[in-house]
């Protein structure tokens, strides 16, 4: 399987020369302890939780598990949390920094006794599955360059059919490296089967976890719509209330993640519903049995997929440049909406709407000129990013732009 550079790396090794405690969480499989051991000190030693006997050591004792280390790898962590208040304890008495490098595959700061047990003394680093510019070993650049006020140049352009497989394919580095696509949607089913039997329990104690993959499937067929968990759950004989807190659960094990409206006091006509979103769009296909050939004969099919794929690669370049930005949708009443709305330190404020057509009009406009007109001089740039090579102006700050922008 070939190696691709992972642009946190820098993000990891800096944190490392400062901070006692570093947390890479992400997706299983998304690469997380190749680069742990890749970054990690020779004279560190390596423990997987995911060994039954070395899990069983680490629960029984905790505390005698982390003195008889100086320095460790643990492999997800979240297995057995008990070790979080050992370390403190640890890092407290001695506090070089690079003392721990663990790796988690759920939301640790979700967790009980675990948000406050670290506290000033971890730096968490989020790695997504890959990302189309580390697939392609370019610097992924795009967010700097919208929140300058400009657009990279096009250097690698990917449009129709070459777009749609790109999507299709997701970005889990075990996926690609299989040489169908029937092969690629077969290990995207094992790995959300194998999450729901095993790693739900590390979570939560839940009393229908035979429901997990019938609500993973319905939240599939709403995904890139608001959340509407009484919708979502209806088939599966499921209330809101649980059907909200089960996919609570799932967005903690990055399968799907909740983006929220975007909207200000000034503005009451505004949504305030967020969206549900898969993490990644190689996933979302298999599990609704999309493939190229079928969107070939039924574009609509790509339209769910392809915010998923612009979302997953919006929130790979955030981790990359370490600088904080915040995602949203925007939708009012008249619903003019933007699929999503990005947000950095200082306020300020770039909207993209996606379309899976080659031809963008006027009124593809709609909702980022609504969305510019909410945020006045905060609003720096608007983007309709469509199937196509040529960038086009449509106003001062707004822009038709290829989808490829994302890792030109």
């Amino acid at each position: 399987m070939p190696v691709y550079p992972r642009f946190a790396a820098n993000r990891i090794k800096e944190a490392l020369s400062d901070t006692r405690v570093v947390l890479i969480t992400g997706p299983r499989q998304a690469g997380k302890t190749t680069l742990a051991r890749q970054l990690a000190s020779r004279d560190m030693d390596y423990w997987t939780l995911d060994n039954a006997t070395t899990l069983a050591a680490a629960k029984e004792d905790p505390v005698g598990f982390i003195r008889a280390t100086k320095r460790a790898i643990i492999d997800e962590v979240q297995r057995a949390p008990e070790l979080l208040l050992a370390i403190k304890e640890s890092v407290d008495t001695d506090k070089r920094p690079g003392r721990f490098l663990l790796t988690g595959s759920a939301n640790l700061m979700t967790l009980p006794r675990v948000a406050d047990s670290l506290a000033g003394r971890m730096e968490t680093v989020t790695l997504l599955p890959l990302a189309q510019s580390e697939l392609r070993g370019r610097q992924g650049t795009f967010l700097e360059k919208i929140f300058e006020g400009s657009l990279p140049e096009i250097t690698a352009p990917a449009m129709g059919e070459r777009l749609i497989e790109t999507v299709v394919s997701g970005s889990f580095p075990e996926a690609l490296s299989r040489r169908t696509p029937a092969r690629r949607q077969r290990w995207y089913l094992d790995y959300a089967e194998a999450i729901l039997q095993r790693d739900v329990r590390d979570v939560a104690q839940i009393e229908q976890i035979g429901q997990m993959p019938r609500l993973l499937r319905s939240i599939a067929n709403h995904s890139g719509q608001l959340a509407n968990y009484t919708g979502i759950g209806a088939a599966l004989g499921m209330n809101h209330v649980t059907t909200q807190k089960y996919s609570d659960i799932l967005e903690q094990l990055f399968l799907v993640r909740r983006l929220q409206p975007w909207y200000t006091n000034e503005r009451k006509r505004l949504s305030k519903t967020p969206k549900l979103h898969f993490f990644d769009s190689g996933l979302l296909a298999a599990i609704r049995d999309i493939t190229a050939e079928k969107i070939l004969a039924d574009r609509n099919l790509l339209g769910p997929l392809l915010e998923t794929f612009v979302f997953s690669e919006l929130s790979k370049l955030a981790n990359f440049t370490g600088k904080r930005y915040e995602f949203f949708h925007f939708r009012d009443k008249e619903n003019r909406e933007v699929d999503f709305v990005i947000q950095d330190s200082e306020g300020k404020i770039v909207g993209i709407e996606v379309k899976s057509a080659a031809t963008v009009t006027a009124a593809d406009f709609a909702g980022l000129r609504k969305l510019a007109d909410g945020c006045g001089n905060r609003f720096l740039l608007g983007l309709v990013l469509y199937d196509h090579k040529n960038t086009v102006p449509f106003d001062e700050r707004l822009f038709a732009a290829p989808l490829s922008a994302l890792w030109s």
